[in-house]
């Protein structure tokens, strides 16, 4: 899973902050904000969440549970009841303690160390935070109606997808 190629890693990162983006989210927006705020506080973890106005498309996804006062309380991997209308992107940013908590994972079900499980750490520590995304976001990875969504996406933003 992510949490174990993002293990892989260790050596490289050291001591630095570490910045995870997946390869098939697209990003409408910058997402320079979400980097800048984690790199003033260094500490613990920060993701990118986006609105998912359909249930059925939260359930394919990673949903946090958000508090009354608007603290991540956990997060649910493919909930069959989401607990919000949000969905946690592929990008996450990480202190350098992440490492330590990656060697803690035991493997899924699937068989694999979970970037979920990793991003729950944190919020037991009450050490996470989060923006929600302003603007496009899509997974290409997804399906195949994901990908050419994305990918029609791009081309009216005008960028060019080859």
């Amino acid at each position: 899973g992510s949490a174990q190629a993002l293990g892989l890693a260790e050596r490289f990162v050291g001591d630095d902050l570490v910045l995870v983006m997946l390869a098939d989210n697209v990003f409408g927006r910058t997402i320079r904000p979400t980097v800048d705020a984690f790199e003033q506080t260094r500490t613990g973890a920060r993701i990118v969440l986006a609105p998912v106005a359909e249930p059925e498309h939260l359930r394919h996804l990673g949903v946090p549970e958000i508090s009354g006062d608007g603290r991540v309380v956990r997060i649910v991997e493919k909930p069959v009841d989401p607990p919000s209308s949000y969905c946690v992107t592929g990008v996450y940013c990480y202190d350098p303690t992440v490492f330590s908590v990656i060697g803690t994972l035991e493997p899924s079900g699937r068989g694999e160390l979970e970037i979920t499980d990793v991003n729950n750490h944190y919020v037991e520590r009450g050490e996470i935070s989060y923006d929600v995304l302003d603007g496009f976001w899509g997974d290409a990875g997804e399906s195949i109606d994901a990908y050419y969504a994305v990918n029609d996406h791009v081309r009216r933003a005008g960028a060019n997808v080859g």
